[in-house]
């Protein structure tokens, strides 16, 4: 059967993986470069024989393969093709064939450059790929195998195994369970892709920064360069994956919210904020040949978080001790992980001597500084949700009590800590190298400060009496306009010097230096995420009330009344039930809206859901969120809604856009940039000619 091909094509990956990482390291220590290039040919093989794995799972889910548990466990016959597509990583076993299939194409990808840059570095970048390959491989086959049939013993028992168990018969399940509902949402789609390729991505930086201490190359700042794009495509997919899922959970979820601080968010969250600090860190490297030792420590910590990462938010075994110890591969991630933690660091303390920095921090005052402040809250923030995501282990297995962290903890911990992020990305760009002039910085700065200080008096006259919010507003306006006064004055010095008009002289001056305006774009869609986080948080509104036909409730100015209730049966073959109410939305006796609350009910998997109906009030400074919470049985004549309003939430989609096209913008290939990661151009670097 098809699945079989799968089986004994993830088997024949599992070897290449394997080959690949012994004879990589055979050539480089015997330097026979037909080695390596053996080596490099088994990395590219790994490619078409996961993806061949991958389809077969997809047509085994397509075509309602009952014989496999995993297509049992994960799909029904009424379910769309398109989901049952998106059901490869929809459980366990098939996300981490998925995230396999993920890493060999980030490995070919690496294969298919050009070697003569990196030559010295490419074999050990194999062995560190194909270590992490064939670890997951290893998990696919050995314990969450998606191959795995239903067998019938002889005794009458149902088992699952990839092969059969002697004297066992094929056993064939009626139907399956499908997908959980919480998965059928376009936003989970997408989601946890986006998340794996960028968990997957940050393998590439990773394996070069070893290979350069393997070899010498940390003394320079190459292996950096080849990476940069690699590092931005992995930040700018993860960052895209949180983004998604904190729409999911405000889409779905029915809570009113978009972050809780759920373990498997703060998985995600914490390699972004590694990685995150990495991507400035090494900025100061290529610069200054400074903070070498903290680039290293912080891409080790990325890798490592990545692959926790994955492993908490396919088990969820966070949730307790107990859980973990149930987890069939709970043992071996965690020893992966101790592996690579501990080697990594061994290895670096090896190399100390080498990783001096080449120059030394001049000044309080100078960019290097706000470089390392930005790591120092970085890191801080990584801490504070690490220590809150794995407390109730740590509780839990030293004291046998369970005892959770929740969002008061992180929102008094990190809050002040987001809140310096955000100001000093309003000063450090404007901070001189080396050593900057007080005067000088005030001159930029006034006019940014003066606009800041006098929203917040505007704020408090309009009667904003929270103190954590004029203080957030008038942050996220301080570095607004410090960036926004780098796009000016830029644009009008070469305006001056061009005599360009207006938009041509900004689009070509991005163009030109898309690296640092990218980067400034970026930190707009960041200001925009915090004036959203801001409003909702400390302005959200909520009110809950039981409403017969024809009567209302009031909220933050809006009216909500009652007008109808319907049952919508499961279509022919498909198992969901809908509950629809209809209420009329009403600002000051005008009809904005007709809104549909509505319950889900799964009978297969006898689970609810509440997706909430939306509108964009006050020309969409706002979100109305109403949930449909509940309703009397007898002639439907009452039903309970539950209502938030929402302010300026909306700004942080919209700054989730203009974040991720600033990515785009900084990742763009530069044909200069290009030029300087030649051979010859990486030899004039050195010898300080360039």
């Amino acid at each position: 059967m098809i699945a079989d091909l799968g089986l004994w094509a993830t088997v024949l990956a599992f070897a290449c993986a394997v080959y690949a990482v012994a004879a990589s390291l055979y050539g480089a220590r015997r330097k026979q470069p037909v080695w390596v290039e053996s080596a490099r040919n088994a990395v590219v093989a790994v490619l078409p024989l996961l993806t061949l794995a991958a389809l077969t799972i997809i047509a085994s889910l397509v075509r309602s393969d009952f014989h496999l548990a995993y297509v049992v466990n994960t799909s029904n016959r009424a379910m769309p093709t398109f989901l049952k597509v998106t059901a490869l990583w929809g459980g366990q076993n098939g996300s981490l064939l998925f995230w396999s299939w993920l890493m060999s194409a980030f490995a070919f990808g690496v294969m298919l450059r050009k070697w003569e840059r990196d030559r010295e570095l490419m074999p050990y970048v194999i062995a560190v790929t194909m270590i992490t390959q064939a670890f997951f491989i290893g998990l696919v086959l050995f314990f969450a195998n998606p191959f795995a049939k239903y067998w019938e013993l002889p005794s009458g028992d149902i088992v699952s195994a990839a092969l059969p168990p002697a004297g066992a018969l094929p056993f064939r399940a009626a139907e399956g369970n499908g997908l959980n509902p919480l998965l059928r949402h376009p936003g989970m789609i997408a989601h946890p892709p986006m998340l794996y390729l960028g968990f997957v991505g940050f393998t590439v930086p990773y394996a070069f920064a070893i290979a350069a201490l393997l070899t010498g190359g940390y003394r320079s700042e190459a292996w950096i360069r080849t990476t940069r794009r690699w590092t931005l495509a992995a930040w700018l997919f993860l960052s895209l994956g949180l983004l998604l899922g904190g729409r999911w959970a405000y889409d779905v979820l029915g809570w009113g919210g978009y972050w809780g601080w759920d373990p498997v968010e703060n998985a995600a969250f914490l390699p972004w904020l590694t990685g995150t600090a990495f991507l400035h860190s090494v900025m100061i490297q290529e610069k200054r040949g400074m903070l070498k030792v903290w680039n290293m420590v912080l891409i080790i910590l990325t890798y490592c978080l990545v692959i926790l990462g994955t492993f908490i938010t396919r088990t969820g075994v966070i949730s307790s001790v107990h859980a973990f110890a149930r987890s069939e591969i709970g043992v071996p991630f965690f020893i992966f992980v101790g592996a690579a933690l501990v080697g990594s660091v061994a290895l670096l303390i090896s190399r100390l001597e080498g990783l001096k920095s080449e120059n030394h921090l001049d000044a309080l005052l100078s960019r290097e500084a706000a470089f390392l402040l930005n790591n120092l809250l970085f890191m801080g923030i990584t801490l504070a949700v690490f220590w809150g995501t794995f407390f109730p282990i740590f509780s839990e297995l030293f004291t046998g009590t369970k005892i959770t962290v929740g969002p008061p903890f992180y929102n008094r911990v990190t809050g002040p800590q987001f809140a310096a992020l955000v100001l000093l990305m309003g000063v450090g760009p404007l901070i001189a190298w080396r050593r900057a002039s007080a005067k000088a910085l005030g001159r930029l700065l006034w006019l940014p400060t003066a606009s800041a200080l006098l929203l917040a008096v505007l704020l408090v006259l309009l009667g904003v009496s929270i103190p954590g919010a004029v203080v957030g507003f008038a942050i996220a306006e301080f570095t607004a306009a410090t960036t926004l006064s780098e796009f000016w004055r830029g644009a009008r010095a070469r305006q001056r010097s061009s005599g360009e008009p207006f938009l041509t002289a900004l689009s070509r001056l991005i163009g030109r230096n898309r690296r640092r305006y990218g980067g400034y774009l970026i930190h707009l869609g960041v200001v925009l995420i915090a004036v959203g986080v801001v409003g909702s948080h400390f302005f959200q509104k909520e009110s809950q009330a039981t409403l017969g036909r024809g009567e209302s409730m009031s909220v933050a100015g809006y009216t909500f009344v009652y007008e109808g209730f319907r049952e919508i049966p499961p279509k022919p073959g498909d198992d969901l039930v809908r509950d629809i109410a209809t209420v009329g939305l009403y600002r000051d006796g005008r009809r904005l809206a007709t809104l549909y609350p509505q319950r889900e009910f799964y009978q297969a998997t006898q689970e609810t859901l509440t997706p909430p109906a939306l509108y964009g009030g006050r020309m969409g400074l706002e979100d109305i969120y109403l949930l449909l919470v509940g309703w009397e049985q007898a002639g439907l004549a009452s039903a309970s809604f539950k209502v938030y309003i929402n302010p300026l939430v909306n700004f942080i989609w919209l700054g989730g856009v203009v974040f991720i096209l600033g990515t785009l913008v900084a990742a763009w290939p530069n044909p200069a940039e290009e030029r300087l990661l030649t051979p010859a151009a990486e030899r004039r670097l050195a010898l300080g000619e360039v």
